[in-house]
């Protein structure tokens, strides 16, 4: 009978610089922290970045892991922190871009079509406040509940519910007005 390290062990093994715990811990998890991070950029070429950062990160952050949520909780709290900050930094950059001429006129174009390319869900959720958009990925992507969404994002429960209900409306009206065109 083959017996399972919990996420828990793992982490508090890899935090004391246990690289097979580690790397456990990132084989079992990559795949989900990619999805998440895909739904929170919006971009593969962004998500793969994003990810590759946190797996960077993740052996130095790992000593701030106290055990008291589970493994998963605490890794897309990562995950929405560093999501942030990469939006925090592009927004400024984006900023001090402006007024760049005809450069800056076509790296934008070439972008947004590129956008124009990805699929309805994507682009729809990329039109989506942050919140709302870190809100569905963590209910519509990783399965999670309510209440783990909400101990994620340090909210209540109830404004999970309605950032869902939020989204629904938003997606609705988004996909009404693109059949009536």
């Amino acid at each position: 009978m083959r017996m399972t390290v919990d996420d828990k062990h793992l982490a508090m093994a890899a935090a004391n610089g246990d690289r097979d715990a580690f790397s456990s811990l990132l084989a079992r998890h990559y795949d989900r922290l990619f999805g998440l991070t895909f739904r929170l950029t919006g971009s593969r070429a962004d998500a793969e970045d994003l990810t590759q950062d946190i797996c960077a990160a993740l052996p130095a952050k790992l000593r701030s892991f106290k055990g008291d949520a589970q493994f998963t909780t605490w890794l897309y709290r990562v995950t929405i922190n560093a999501a942030h900050d990469r939006r925090r930094r592009f927004a400024t950059h984006a900023r001090a871009a402006d007024g760049w001429g005809d450069w800056e006129v076509n790296r934008r174009a070439a972008n947004e079509e590129a956008q124009d390319k990805a699929d309805w869900l994507t682009s729809a959720m990329t039109a989506l406040p942050a919140e709302l958009r870190d809100t569905i990925a963590l209910t519509m992507d990783q399965d999670m509940t309510h209440a783990q969404a909400a101990t994620v994002l340090n909210v209540s429960e109830g404004t999970i519910s309605w950032r869902i209900s939020e989204v629904k409306k938003r997606l609705r009206a988004l996909h009404e007005k693109e059949l009536s065109q």
